[in-house]
């Protein structure tokens, strides 16, 4: 059970700020400036936003590790797989979402690495905004949006989020120890609503850019 909590927590974590992370990005809608300005903010927070880089990280490791070794658990007490997945109904709440988390996990932290790797590690170009010179992240996001391999794999991988989410979300509330039948119904409906805002709000940048730009 102590993986599990750890796992939860550290799933969590990320799930906050996925959603905040989501409503940066949102200012490319308001234009280029909007984001630029947005990134340069953020910058000015070195410091917090360091600290925040290690703590995302160090959850990242473990949330997937322990996941790994939950997973493993499960599959040695039970090696031979069934012959037909059925749901239990609640308060199980089995289904695709639940038995992919591994591999949708699995795609998720590789899509990690490459993100940074492009945009945090990226090609780094500076603009002007009301005399101040900023890192023009804007250019660098119109670029890779524009890398038709690379916007696919970033939709596809934007639609398994959704599916690893609306799982995560209520059973890490579960791991816990908060879920019942009471709240875990209320949990997981909130859990599928939040899953669909965050994936289909990043999966709607890359096409709004592509198409706009």
């Amino acid at each position: 059970m102590g993986k599990k909590v750890i796992m939860a927590l550290a799933g969590l974590f990320w799930f906050l700020f996925l959603l905040a992370h989501l409503l940066g990005n949102l200012t490319i809608f308001a234009g280029p400036d909007a984001l630029n300005g947005y990134a340069h903010k953020l910058e000015g927070l070195k410091a917090l936003v360091i600290a925040a880089e290690l703590f995302l990280a160090l959850a990242l490791i473990f949330h997937a590790m322990y996941g790994i070794i939950v997973w493993w658990e499960k599959w040695q007490a039970r090696p031979q797989k069934y012959a037909m997945y059925r749901s239990k109904g609640k308060p199980s709440y089995q289904t695709t979402s639940s038995r992919t988390m591994l591999y949708t996990g699995i795609v998720i932290f590789i899509f990690v690495v490459i993100h940074l790797l492009n945009f945090k590690f990226g090609r780094f170009e500076t603009t002007t905004i009301n005399g101040q010179e900023v890192r023009d992240l804007f250019v660098l996001v119109k670029e890779v949006f524009h890398q038709p391999g690379y916007l696919i794999f970033y939709e596809v991988v934007m639609i398994l989020l959704g599916f690893h989410l609306r799982h995560a979300f209520w059973s890490a509330f579960q791991s816990l120890g908060w879920g019942n039948q009471k709240y875990t119904p209320m949990l997981y409906k909130l859990g599928v609503l939040l899953a669909i805002i965050i994936a289909a709000g990043f999966f709607t940048i890359p096409i709004y850019v592509y198409l706009k730009y």
